[in-house]
């Protein structure tokens, strides 16, 4: 039970009287018709003497979550906050009923294209018991597989992430794509480590294409309509709830530049240039930024086509942008979703250990002094990648770390 033995730090399965009383008073003068601030603090403090924790109401849990998200860089422009939906599930323990709320979840999500963004909030880490863990870092991932030659058939970023679900007993489909969806991992403290593989009907998949360039769809390209984040831990007045997954719905970066043409994921710059007749032997040609754009175009191009909600990166940073002028900061004990770094490496490698080098994708890819130079967190990526992370930290579309 690697996540649940490396992530428990006793000081943080029992809450503080502080952090619960700061979030109760933010709570109260949200909702003042919540009833008695005084006597609330009194049942809390109560509690956590006798048994070092306390329960949240469910408008507690659901303003919190709320909060968390909104604050979290994944809220979205135009995102009611206030009215997203918060189911309570945290009577729910056990691997197979966890994993079957999150498909239902994304089936709930997916809503037929009109994307609705969800939190799922499953048991709490208490000192008696720690609450469940979900490894993927999203619920539909696509697996990356390792060929002989040294590439990667599909998403190279879950090549890890793939091998460590195979010797877990995951059985990919006998003939293997670059998008087969990876099972959902799950883990509980009286199960261990139990896998799920995802129903058919309940991802729904856009086919991408371009508006202008029709040998684009030639190419196969598509993704999952909805982005269910699965490994962040919620943290509300001291309490852990180390699964809550949630989602609102897609920037288009995230699909086009962060996967599609990311030389650590699907690696297709190179391949789009020369299909639109670039000069890739330098990069005075500027060949890697109008593939990506093209790539991004496609992207936006399609999901509209299809019905599916999807946001553009610019129409984000003027979201970011206005909510940064408006001075509306979380503080240092506000509820937050968070993940730690042995989560983000878990969901990457499916293992609590350094990555290794990552692999090269099929295809023709970057000079080999590309290759040497990346280091195993890829923290020295190529140079043209370095606007693009700088954008994702901007857009909030990078995981935090915690």
């Amino acid at each position: 039970m690697t996540a649940i033995r490396e992530e428990l730090i006793p000081s943080q399965t029992s809450p503080s009287e502080s952090a619960a009383e700061d979030f109760l008073r933010s709570f109260h003068s949200a909702h003042p018709q919540a009833g008695s601030l005084r006597e609330r603090l009194a049942e809390v403090r109560r509690s956590i003497a006798e048994t070092g924790t306390y329960r949240h109401t469910t408008a507690e849990l659901s303003y919190g979550a709320r909060v968390a998200l909104r604050d979290s860089g994944w809220c979205t422009s135009g995102l009611p906050w206030r009215r997203l939906e918060v189911r309570d599930l945290r009577g729910l323990r056990n691997a197979s009923a966890i994993a079957s709320e999150c498909f239902e979840h994304l089936r709930l999500a997916t809503n037929a294209g009109r994307i609705q963004p969800l939190i799922t909030v499953f048991a709490p880490d208490s000192p008696d018991a720690s609450g469940p863990r979900i490894w993927n870092e999203q619920v539909v991932r696509y697996a990356g597989y390792s060929l002989a030659d040294g590439g990667v058939l599909g998403d190279a970023r879950y090549q890890g992430f793939t091998a460590k679900a195979q010797s877990l007993g995951w059985k990919p489909p006998a003939v293997r794509s670059r998008f087969d969806h990876l099972p959902l991992v799950v883990e509980t403290e009286h199960e261990g480590v139990t896998l799920a593989a995802l129903p058919r009907d309940v991802v729904q998949e856009v086919p991408l294409e371009h508006p202008d360039h029709r040998w684009f769809g030639e190419l196969g390209l598509r993704w999952h309509s909805v982005p269910l984040i699965s490994n962040m831990q919620l943290l509300i007045g001291g309490i852990r709830y180390p699964a809550a997954p949630f989602n609102t719905w897609f920037v288009g970066t995230e699909i086009g530049t962060r996967g599609l043409a990311d030389d650590h994921a699907y690696g297709l710059t190179r391949q789009v240039a020369e299909r639109l007749g670039m000069d890739t032997s330098t990069e005075r040609s500027l060949w890697r930024d109008r593939a990506i754009v093209e790539i991004n175009r496609a992207v936006l191009h399609s999901f509209d086509a299809a019905r599916v909600t999807i946001a553009d990166h610019h129409s984000e940073a003027l979201h970011r942008i206005e909510r940064l002028r408006s001075g509306r900061l979380p503080g240092g004990s506000a509820p937050a979703f968070t993940v730690s770094k042995a989560a983000a490496r878990r969901a990457r490698t499916g293992s609590d250990d350094p990555p290794a080098p990552e692999a090269r994708v099929t295809g023709r890819r970057e000079p080999a002094a590309a290759e040497r130079d990346a280091s195993p967190g890829g923290r020295d990526r190529p140079r043209y990648d370095v606007l693009a992370r700088m954008s994702r930290r901007c857009l909030g579309t990078d995981l935090p770390q915690g």
